[in-house]
């Protein structure tokens, strides 16, 4: 399973990314960045999803400097996209991810 990491912002918030397994059950891996108060609400939200087993384990893969642009510049704060792709794939909001039938 990819890593993750997270970035604390000069004013006191966090951008965590993430890889985890596909919702959709498809066998992909989907890279999240949440921007919240502290990496424990960021974890959260994606439980909150229904991402059950999320944890953060170190900082081996921490955000970048244009995906910390991109969660900042979101309104919900919280994107995905898949990991395997292309970097060249657009960043999607959450509303968008598909999920297991």
């Amino acid at each position: 399973m990819p890593g993750g990491g997270f970035c604390k912002l000069p004013g006191g918030s966090v951008v965590v990314a993430i890889g985890l397994p596909s919702p959709a059950g498809d066998g992909a891996t989907v890279r999240f960045l949440v921007h919240a108060a502290n990496r424990a609400r960021a974890l959260t939200r994606l439980r909150n999803l229904g991402l059950r087993a999320v944890y953060l384990r170190g900082n081996a893969e921490p955000p970048t400097p244009d995906e910390i642009t991109a969660v900042l510049h979101h309104p919900d704060g919280l994107l995905w996209r898949s990991a395997t792709g292309t970097t060249q794939e657009l960043w999607h909001s959450i509303r968008t991810l598909p999920t297991a039938s």
